[in-house]
């Protein structure tokens, strides 16, 4: 998963640009923009959950599965609903504003902040490869202040912000190459029944738990459908690049993962904070792994720079439409630097927040979590789109209507319901944030008398 500029940025390509993008470029776009941290630290979670090697192995191919279906189902809706906005547009159109104003505060108070802490905390986590001696209350101040340098960085030149983005996709590159390769060659193969003596869920909800952990890895499938408008054959392509795309993102990630467990026991895997980092030594020793950890560092912080540079505008836009608390501060442009720098606070300290108190297991399930009940909704919209809305014309129709929406509806439901079994916490938390946001969007329409 690239979490960059594009993972979060889930906006249509503006009417205009010419459709110059063929199948090759457009395979290439999806898997740039899926592939970023989790493949690199998911690994203990989805084992520890699925019980042995094998079901894990599974969990990775059928959270793809579940991708693919989600992905070709929105990209038909992306397709028919030309406009800026994205998922939001998407509920807006299919549902109604509230629900679409309750998708964009969840962004802002849990999605965004809480991905952006889980992201600094495991830059610092795989930073510990070089200081090993952080106490876990240093690396919380540490993960804090990669934050504001982050948003430093950003609040001084969004030019700069979208710089890091290129150099952090060749760093993620780089280790999923070596691991892959020389894990496959060299690796002293282990027995993939093998039960994680660890393991603290069982059955149907650990498995569902093992599928939440990879869909951490997957997200960012969101957007694909945006690319439309510039394709020269959208019919033909965009479902072929989808699932080709992530047919490729399966492999890899199905690849690294039995080449970690090759080179390391799966019970290993499990009590790994850094499983791809504890890899690369057993596979280069302290050199090699040295430049692997190096660029997983990188890779990350590309991932948190691109979620902050296009996290911060989704209160800021919603501000300027008056769908906000505090408009006129939510939605002002610093002068001197012309960038969103009270967005930008906003949402790093909440993220600072959120590094003092969850882990990046913890962090993650719970974004994942609330996107998944949107997500299932936009899946669901597609119903919606082909009953209601027959007049917008669209050149692409998802295949093998209507089982592939169901594929992703059912596979969501499933991973939402095991959420409420294995992390009941979490997901009331993240319920219970939403739902506040009803009272909230009342009385912003109340205020500005909004239709």
């Amino acid at each position: 998963m690239n979490e960059s500029t594009q993972k979060n940025k889930e906006n249509v390509i503006p009417k205009g640009l010419k459709k110059e993008i063929g199948l090759i470029e457009a395979i290439t776009i999806v898997i740039g923009v899926v592939i970023g941290s989790g493949i690199f630290f998911k690994a203990s979670t989805v084992f520890k959950n699925a019980g042995t090697p094998t079901l894990g192995i599974m969990a990775w191919l059928i959270g793809g599965c579940i991708t693919i279906a989600s992905a070709l189902t929105v990209a038909e809706i992306a397709v028919a609903i030309p406009k800026t906005g994205g998922v939001f547009v998407y509920i807006k159109e299919l549902y109604s504003e509230k629900w679409a104003f309750l998708f964009g505060w969840m962004q802002t108070l849990i999605y965004v902040p809480g991905v952006a802490a889980a992201l600094s905390i495991v830059f610092v986590t795989q930073a510990t490869y070089f200081i090993p001696d952080l106490t876990p209350m240093l690396q919380k101040i540490f993960a804090i202040c990669i934050l504001f340098f982050v948003m430093a960085l950003n609040v001084l030149s969004s030019r700069l912000g979208g710089k890091v983005q290129v150099i952090s996709t060749i760093g993620k590159l780089v280790p999923i190459i070596f691991i892959v390769i020389f894990g496959l060659i060299n690796g002293t193969a282990h027995d993939f029944s093998t039960t994680v003596f660890s393991s603290n869920t069982s059955g149907a909800a650990g498995f569902g738990a093992a599928i939440l952990g990879t869909l951490w890895a997957y997200d960012g499938w969101i957007s694909v459908g945006n690319m439309a408008g510039e394709l020269k054959n959208p019919e033909k392509d965009l479902p072929k690049s989808i699932i080709m795309g992530l047919i490729a993102i399966i492999i890899v990630y199905i690849l690294i993962n039995v080449a970690i467990i090759n080179i390391m026991p799966v019970n290993d895997v499990v009590l790994s904070s850094k499983p791809a980092s504890d890899a690369a030594v057993i596979l280069f020793g302290n050199m090699g792994a040295a430049l692997i950890a190096v660029g997983i560092m990188i890779s990350i912080f590309g991932a948190l720079n691109g979620y902050l540079m296009t996290g911060v505008r989704i209160p800021f836009a919603m501000a300027q439409d008056n769908l906000f608390p505090f408009p006129k501060f939510f939605g002002k442009i610093n002068e001197k630097f012309e960038t969103p720098i009270n967005t930008f606070a906003f949402e790093v300290l909440l993220a600072s927040l959120y590094v003092l108190s969850g882990s990046f297991d913890k962090l993650t399930n719970l974004a994942v979590f609330v996107m998944w009940i949107f997500f299932v909704m936009c899946v669901c919209g597609i119903f919606i789109l082909r009953r209601k809305h027959k007049e917008l014309k669209t050149s692409y129709k998802v295949p093998l209507y209507p089982i592939v929406p169901l594929i992703g509806i059912v596979g969501g439901l499933y991973i939402l319901i095991s959420t409420f079994i294995t992390d009941s916490l979490s997901a009331i938390y993240g319920i219970g944030i939403t739902l506040i946001g009803l009272p909230v969007y009342f009385y912003i329409r109340k205020k500005y008398k909004r239709d």
